[in-house]
């Protein structure tokens, strides 16, 4: 199987046409429909359903997409990094994060080090903490920042200065609202939104037996699509601070919950990890600046 022809394939996938993908790839379009022919008969599997116009990826083609996509990223970063090793000006990183206020920091320590490394570039790429741990684990990511303990069998780690502070995000039109702080009794009955990590291991933290008589209405990976739905009236949604604006116009409110419960966010990397230059030179600056804020 050769890199050229999965990325052959990923372009079909996208365009669901042979024909749009040979014009993107510059190839024609015998040749492109060829390799996938050669491709199937390799893997013994049919990967595409062919159509008058258009294709469409079958139960295989589909599995094979999700494949493709994580073997051509780590070629594509593991050709970076080679190309990095003697350019310490810059390079590239990346870097999988869950999602608080206090990425802040890390912000922070990213635009002191591009003053330093002006030709440094960094990838973000959100997800929940077993998101981005995964991709930690299978050399996706440089690093990884997440909010529940590390694995210390696993990683090494640096905590971020300060903790995220939980409470409910609502409407501002909501009884609740009155409110100064929300406990677990305000909650039962109502629709409430999560992340599926909070409902598995915060929400006990803070309620311990009570969190079974939530009602877990839905869970986001990402907050912003759960503010929508806070926002349109479907139900209250369980989060960190300062993730929302809901400030002057906005619809929004947030309360913070009582008893309180705090999160901390931690930056990790596998252990025994080879960096390459500009990552090296990275974790150095966070261990520095972070180390000088706590």
């Amino acid at each position: 199987m050769e890199i050229r022809v999965l990325r052959y394939f990923l372009e079909i996938a996208r365009e669901n046409s042979m024909t749009r993908a040979a014009d993107s790839l510059h190839v024609s379009q015998p040749t492109l429909s060829k390799q996938m022919k050669e491709l199937e008969a390799e893997l013994g599997k049919k990967l595409f359903r062919r159509g008058s116009a258009n294709v469409t990826l079958t139960d295989e083609g589909m599995l094979l997409r999700k494949r493709a996509e994580d073997i051509l990223d780590m070629v594509d970063k593991t050709i970076s990094e080679f190309k990095g090793l003697d350019d310490i000006t810059g390079g590239e990183v990346q870097i999988g994060c869950a999602e608080s206020y206090h990425i802040r920091y890390l912000a922070q320590v990213i635009k002191e080090f591009k003053k330093k490394y002006p030709g440094f570039r960094y990838h973000i790429k959100s997800g929940d903490t077993q998101q981005v741990t995964e991709k930690l684990d299978r050399g996706l990511f440089d690093f990884a920042v997440i909010v529940e303990p590390p694995d210390l069998s696993k990683y090494n780690y640096l905590t971020l200065p300060e903790p995220d502070t939980w409470g409910v995000l609502m409407r501002g039109d909501s009884p609740l609202a009155d409110k100064e702080t929300i406990h677990i009794d305000d909650l039962i009955g109502l629709p409430i939104f999560c992340s599926e990590q909070a409902a598995k291991a915060d929400l006990p933290r803070w309620c311990g037996e009570k969190a079974d008589e939530l009602d877990i209405a839905g869970t986001f990976t990402l907050f912003y699509n759960g503010s929508v739905f806070v926002r349109e009236g479907l139900g209250y949604m369980l989060t960190f601070d300062k993730l929302a604006d809901t400030d002057g116009d906005s619809p929004l409110c947030f309360r913070p919950i009582e008893p309180p419960l705090e999160t901390r966010m931690y930056v990790i990397w596998k252990k025994y990890q080879v960096f390459t230059p500009i990552a090296e030179l990275l974790l150095q600056q966070l261990k520095t600046s972070l180390s000088s804020r706590q």
